[in-house]
């Protein structure tokens, strides 16, 4: 298991090497702690979500071209280490309805997958969640915030969420607030509570600022 670590590793940090929009390798790093940490609490097979976690961005449709050459890619490697075909399976499984636009209605089947879930949620929650919501605003060439375009309501398809005109600030309102009720672990719970009421202070502290208030 360790050389199959080293040899992934060694993969995605080469691919992310030059990200920009908070998916990078630290975004990795932290993921996997959380998911260690809650998969260990709640008695999750920690290899899978090691490795879920490892390879989850890869073929996330913000930083890819092609969704399928890349599942295909990831699928390679991780035949190519050697890995049990029902391994394999499950971490496609996970890396491909994890993300927030793709998780099935019914919630993930597996409590390795609700793990990994949760700590990439909670990745976009907190400080770090801040900074790397500003983070992919500026890197796509999103405002901070304009008071003139209120955040967009439900229901929206993914084209729109991804593409339709949006704010730093908005993006809270669209995604962020709503990741606390939606975590799937005892664990994933708590460290959640603590994560959105800090967005909460940081989101009342800034509108105040906006408008000179403070």
């Amino acid at each position: 298991m360790e050389q199959i670590r080293v040899n992934i590793e060694k993969l995605v940090k080469e691919k992310l090497k030059d990200d920009h929009t908070g998916h990078d390798w630290g975004h990795i790093e932290r993921v996997r702690s959380l998911a260690l940490h809650i998969g260990k609490n709640e008695g999750a097979d920690l290899m899978v979500c090691e490795l879920a976690v490892l390879l989850h961005d890869l073929i996330d449709d913000k930083l890819v071209e092609d969704e399928d050459e890349a599942l295909k890619e990831v699928t390679r490697v991780l035949q190519d280490e050697g890995l049990q075909e029902a391994v394999i399976n499950h971490i496609v499984e996970i890396i491909t309805t994890m993300s927030f636009s793709k998780s099935p209605e019914k919630g993930m089947r597996t409590l390795e997958g609700k793990v990994v879930q949760d700590a990439d949620r909670l990745d976009a929650l907190g400080a770090i969640g801040i900074a790397r919501t500003f983070m992919f605003a500026g890197a796509k060439g999103e405002a901070m915030y304009k008071s003139e375009l209120p955040p967009r309501t439900e229901p929206l398809t993914k084209e729109v969420y991804r593409h339709g005109e949006s704010t730093a600030i908005n993006h809270f309102y669209e995604k962020l607030f709503k990741l606390k009720s939606l975590m799937n672990t005892q664990t994933g719970v708590k460290l959640a509570e603590k994560r959105h009421r800090f967005m909460e202070g940081f989101i009342e502290q800034f509108l105040a600022e906006w408008e000179g208030l403070k």
